[in-house]
């Protein structure tokens, strides 16, 4: 297969393998799965609604404790389990028939995934090296979004049929899908554990790292770009321009393309702290060019409307692959080689916190303000990539004053500005 779709046989092609299972189950099941808790279990749209922003709030608090056993336990054989456990909560979604029980599948459910992710992120730093790390990083994201459009496509026919065994039939799917991916995983060359913090040493360092703290603050604001697609352009469509609804899902189509057929090349260019730094720049551009886009794009015909919906979405992805690409390797590179896993967790606490008060923020920023709020949004996406560059060069410094021989691996801090 194409070496751009697909990486070498080895670690590499069975993590891609391993991310492909769990996202096709992934996106079958959250294309239906607000149908399956209102229709099959019965829960009302306000309680299905609360009781997912409870599991969120739950499991912003999972990443580092969970990151951090990775660490002292090895992270391939900590993520295999963390992954086959998920499936297994997935799979308690089956036996729902309350609000309560759903609440405490949802937190167990969403709890693990963060763990999950943390120790899959510490176990691609154990296995992988340098700009193999990085390029890794990128068939990852390809691959997630080819999963997550696979799994949509086939509940499709789930929802076409509107049944109950329709629906359980893909959570089970879901589920099996997370043990395929924790089997594939255990595939992975053997991890050690880190050793024992020494005495006087917090077990949890990354909470006391200000500057990893500060640069994991600037990268909330950044990732507020995630649910402009999902959230606030359809809104948007509908609400301010005269262009038509489907547009959407073009947009939809040209983000999903683009991440699979040019991330690996973009993140090509951005193998060190300091060409990550110009990415965040030029990210932070990139995004505010795309706000500029999107907000003019509520005046003229539905032609004109249209020409430049699609022109923004067109932006929104390229700026979205460059800051991807610069986050994977800040997040690796600053974070102490013993301590991968809470340093993953703690910063995708970052981008869940993102996601979490976005909706109701960019919703009443850029809905109910219309072009002025479009412009305060791609003010912040330049400011904080300018930001990122003194933040970053802030944290490289502090590396040995927070870690001892901690040191980071492969990059000259030269160039860092």
């Amino acid at each position: 297969m194409d070496s751009r779709f697909l990486p070498a046989r080895g670690p590499a092609r069975s993590l891609t393998s391993a991310t492909l299972f769990m996202t096709m189950g992934n996106g079958a099941f959250m294309t239906c799965s607000a149908l399956y808790f209102t229709q099959v279990v019965g829960l009302s749209p306000a309680r299905l609604g609360i009781g997912l922003s409870i599991a969120g709030l739950v499991g912003l608090l999972a990443g580092v404790p969970l990151g951090h056993l990775a660490d002292r336990r090895g992270p391939r054989g900590t993520a295999a389990a963390l992954v086959a456990l998920n499936g297994v909560a997935a799979a308690g979604y089956l036996f729902v028939g309350s609000f309560v029980q759903f609440l405490l599948v949802a937190c167990a459910f969403v709890v693990l995934e963060r763990g999950g992710r943390a120790a899959l992120q510490a176990t691609l730093a154990a296995v992988l090296r340098g700009t193999e790390l990085v390029r890794t990083r990128a068939y990852l994201r390809s691959v997630n979004n080819a999963g997550i459009a696979l799994g949509a496509l086939g509940a499709g026919f789930a929802i076409q049929l509107g049944s109950d065994t329709a629906f359980r039939v893909v959570l089970v799917l879901d589920a099996l899908s997370f043990l395929v991916s924790a089997l594939l995983l255990m595939t992975l060359p053997a991890t050690a554990a880190a050793p024992a913090p020494a005495a006087g040493e917090p077990r949890l360092a990354v909470l006391r790292d200000r500057p990893f703290a500060l640069v994991t603050l600037v990268s909330v604001v950044l990732s507020l770009y995630a649910v402009l697609l999902e959230i606030v352009l359809p809104l948007w469509i509908v609400r301010h321009t005269t262009a038509p609804p489907w547009l959407v899902t073009v947009l939809f189509l040209i983000n999903t393309v683009c991440v699979v057929a040019f991330q690996v090349r973009v993140a090509k260019r951005v193998d060190d702290l300091p060409s990550a730094v110009t990415a965040f720049r030029r990210s932070g551009a990139v995004l505010l060019l795309c706000c500029l886009l999107f907000a003019v794009s509520s005046t003229g015909s539905p032609l004109v409307s249209g020409l430049l919906l699609v022109a923004g979405g067109a932006v929104h992805v390229y700026g979205e692959m460059v800051l991807s690409a610069a986050a994977w390797v800040v997040s690796y590179e600053l974070a102490p080689p013993d301590k991968q896993g809470q340093y993953q967790g703690f910063f995708f606490t970052g981008y869940a916190a993102s996601m979490m008060i976005a909706p109701v923020l960019l919703t009443s920023l850029l809905i109910e303000y219309g072009t002025p709020g479009w412009l305060i949004l791609g003010a912040a996406f330049l400011l904080a990539s300018l930001a990122m560059g003194p933040a970053v060069r802030w944290a490289a410094r502090t590396r040995a004053h927070y870690f001892g021989s901690s040191s980071l691996p492969s990059t000259s801090l030269k160039g860092v500005s």
